[in-house]
Formats: structure tokens, sequence, C-alpha cells
């Protein structure tokens, strides 16, 4: 009996696990086009080097999950600022950025995973170098509600 009991709590807790760490997805193209008709921000989650090494989508911003995951400096003015816009995150593969969505949905903002960089190039989407500013401009992209 006991070890039922224990497999039991184990499936819930993998469960729970699971659920937590899920987050809409939403296709590059889709994202594009919420992105540009001023309905949803899309937010980088990697880290400075890898934009650096690869750049980011072109109407991104870049928020790490670092940062999301300690003190949120940079996110904390961001979820400021982005009213009632849904966040799309997207990073290197999927994993960051569906953790990121998952999370931010848990605090009651509208959020989905883009999924990696390379979903993004592979819909033949815009890239910009780290150090250009995003398309529609990172502040413009926010100040908007």
């Amino acid at each position: 009996m006991k070890l039922r009991h224990l497999v039991s709590l184990l499936l819930a807790t993998a469960v729970a696990v699971f659920a937590a760490d899920t987050a809409p997805k939403i296709a590059p193209q889709d994202a594009a086009k919420l992105v540009a008709s001023g309905k949803a921000v899309l937010v980088d989650v990697r880290e400075a080097a890898e934009c650096q090494e690869t750049g980011l989508a072109a109407p991104a911003l870049h928020l790490p999950k670092s940062d999301f995951d300690g003190t949120q400096k940079e996110w904390k003015d961001f979820l400021a600022k982005v009213g009632d816009k849904q966040v799309i995150t997207y990073c290197r593969s999927g994993g960051r950025a569906g953790t990121v969505a998952a999370a931010l949905n848990a605090k009651g903002v509208k959020a989905a995973s883009a999924g990696g960089l390379k979903d993004w190039q592979a819909a033949g989407l815009p890239l910009r170098k780290a150090d250009a500013p995003a398309a529609g401009s990172a502040t413009e992209t926010t100040k908007k509600k």
C-alpha cells in the first residue's frame, strides 16, 4: 500500500512540474503578425552573449531569463509598461522561452512561446544585430497600450 501511495505522489508531482513549465505555443509567423499589429511584444530571453553571436529577431526586445529568475531589474520595468499586450518569448531552442512564458501566465500576464530563434529564421522572418535597435523601437513597443 505504501508503494502505491508513493507512486501516486510521484506521478502527481511529475504532472504538476510538467504543467508548470508549459505555455501556449505560437508560430513565428503568427507572432510576427501580432507584434506588427501592436497586440504583442516579442522578447528574446537568451543571454547577451548568445544575442551578440547570432543576432535577434528584428522586432524583439532583449530581456534575459537570468534577470527574470533573479532580481527582475529589467523585467519589472518592462512588465509595468507592457499593459494588456501579449508577451511572446523565444530563446535558442524554445525551452527557456516556454518556462518564462509559463511563469508569466502564472503571474496573470498573457504570454506564449514562439520557440527558438531557429524557428524564426526558418520562417524567413528578419533578424537584426544585437546592438541595433528593435524594429519599431523598444520604447515605442512598450509605450503603446
